[in-house]
């Protein structure tokens, strides 16, 4: 009976999509969070590698 819900004379009827784009952009934070929490170390000595490079290259131009 559900399935037969869903089709009307063999074709699927329109389903009602709102708030899908909001549930859609939520699911992708949740994952970047979990990303960043799981990966936190990796990414903050990442980001000190690249800080660290920036000083050096900026100390060269400088002197």
């Amino acid at each position: 009976m559900l399935i037969k819900s869903f089709f009307k004379k063999g074709k699927l009827t329109k389903l009602n999509n709102e708030g899908l784009g909001t549930i859609e952009i939520i699911l992708i934070l949740v994952v970047l969070i979990g990303l960043v929490v799981i990966f936190r170390q990796e990414l903050l000595t990442l980001i000190g590698n690249i800080f660290d490079s920036i000083t050096a290259g900026s100390n060269k131009i400088i002197k």
